[in-house]
């Protein structure tokens, strides 16, 4: 399995998490956001990342991390029963539209609502949806310094004990 990937990037940040709490083993093959290579627009015609490659090219985290549940079915990341398998990919769905724009905006021009969105995210509803959360709430936090309201920061607190999430923590710190 190989995933193309950017370390600054959060959605393959979240894919890199899924793959580390489920113990998967993958090739990293990492691009340069500002310099992307041809043969990445080959692989997924946006020239977004993260693509996986596990035999067949893979696009989108979102789709990535729910083909990853269900090819390593262990350890769950999603709730066991279906309505709640439905709520947490309901929220990283409502999450990518909402939160993940707000996110690049702010990186751009500095101010918008991503500090109330990040207040209202909801979290601990299940490791599904938190680990597509984290990835933006690190680098708010982190590289854009947005002070973190204190049931997100209880929140990450608890996350950073993951081995997964306090090694993306570190990647963080590194950019």
């Amino acid at each position: 399995m190989r995933l193309i990937d950017a370390p600054r990037c959060p959605y393959c940040a979240r894919v890199r998490i899924v793959l580390a709490e489920k113990g998967i083993d993958f090739e990293t093959v990492e691009i340069d956001l500002s310099d992307r290579p041809a043969w990445v627009y080959e692989l997924n015609v946006t020239g977004r990342v993260p693509i996986l490659d596990d035999g067949f090219v893979l696009p989108e985290s979102e789709v990535i991390m729910a083909y990853l549940e269900e090819r390593c079915p262990e350890p769950a990341l999603l709730p066991p029963d279906p309505v709640g398998r439905a709520r947490a990919r309901l929220l990283v769905h409502r999450f990518d539209r909402n939160i993940g724009d707000d996110y690049y905006a702010f990186r751009r021009d500095g101010e918008n609502e991503l500090a109330g969105k990040l207040g209202r995210l909801e979290v601990g509803e299940s490791l599904y949806s938190d680990v597509a959360y984290v990835p933006w709430v690190l680098r708010a936090r982190d590289m854009l310094g947005l002070e973190l309201p204190a049931h997100l920061v209880d929140w990450l607190g608890e996350l950073e004990q993951r081995p997964s999430i306090a090694a993306e923590a570190g990647v963080v710190h590194s950019l």
